[in-house]
């Protein structure tokens, strides 16, 4: 089984405008609500692989039972941490020009109490499970160090996998971290540095590989992505695809990149897997996730070459 901890749900709320005037009426051509958290979503894709998952993290009492919905929907077991306040909703509005302007906003505080409280809940969930995915920012106030807390309730033995960046992501690598996956701009928000060519992507990788990280998944957007344990790397270019959205991407790649790293597979395989789950999820205009019989198509069609 495989654990994905959510520590900052929200609601995106996509809206398609004609155009986007300050000051003015607009109006709304179409709208689309998902419920999501990088690790619902990671959860939802395990689900679609066939493999089993269960749901934990924080949630709030004033709108997030819908959440619970979507969950039983989708077959994925859950146990929340819930807490005062609403979810979080994010707005991104869509021109006919493509011009994309979001407005985000905050989590609610969480107590220390609840804290606690989920800390002992994934150690608990974690004693039975293959691995661990936590993904994610943090509610408001809360320090970069509780991803260290949670880190430390994990038994040795459980492979972990951690996708956020900055101070969150060094506060991981000092447990010893199985996987990452950075795409290059979190990458260089967290080095603190750009990055320009292929020498200093490998050279951004194996340092923090030095820091803990075990393996590196590098997401290159719709160019594929590369695979690293600072010994061996590994390239897959995607596959041509009709892009419809690209929602929960980068959770489709974690959690297809964390099923195979949890049954074993080798580098080339979890690359593979995580390109794949990737580009089906953009496929899929009205879904956070992919469908298992997409993912098996592109993945048949992916080539993996080492570096």
């Amino acid at each position: 089984m495989i654990l994905t901890v959510c520590l900052s749900p929200c609601i995106d709320v996509n809206i398609e405008v004609d155009s986007l005037s300050v000051g003015k009426n607009n109006t709304i051509l179409s709208k689309r609500i998902f419920f999501t958290g990088k690790a619902i979503n990671v959860a939802i894709g395990v689900t679609r692989l066939g493999a089993e998952a269960f749901s934990t993290g924080f949630m709030y009492e004033g709108n997030g039972h819908q959440f619970e919905i979507e969950l039983h929907r989708e077959g994925v077991p859950y146990k929340f941490v819930w807490n005062e306040g609403r979810v979080r909703e994010n707005y991104k509005f869509i021109d006919q020009r493509s011009m994309l302007t979001e407005v985000n906003d905050v989590s609610a505080a969480i107590t220390e109490e609840k804290q606690q409280e989920l800390l002992k809940l994934v150690g608990q969930l974690s004693s039975r499970c293959e691995a661990v995915v936590i993904s994610g920012g943090l509610a408001k106030g809360m320090s970069a160090e509780f991803y260290s807390e949670i880190l430390k309730v994990i038994p040795d033995r459980v492979k972990k996998i951690v996708d956020t960046e900055g101070e969150r992501l060094l506060c991981s690598l000092k447990h010893g971290i199985d996987l990452i996956k950075p795409n290059l701009e979190e990458l260089e928000r967290t080095l603190k540095r750009k990055i320009k060519s292929k020498a200093e992507i490998f050279d951004a990788c194996n340092e923090l590989i030095s820091m803990g990280a075990k393996r590196v998944l590098l997401s290159l957007g719709k160019k594929g992505a590369i695979i690293t344990d600072g010994i061996h790397s590994y390239y897959s270019k995607s596959v041509n695809v009709a892009m419809n959205s690209t929602i929960g991407a980068g959770d489709a790649m974690v959690s297809a990149s964390a099923h195979a790293l949890a049954n074993n597979r080798p580098l080339q395989d979890i690359l593979k897997y995580g390109v794949a789950a990737g580009t089906a999820s953009v496929t899929s205009p009205n879904s956070i996730s992919f469908s298992k019989n997409k993912f098996e198509e592109i993945l048949s069609a992916l080539s993996v070459k080492e570096i």
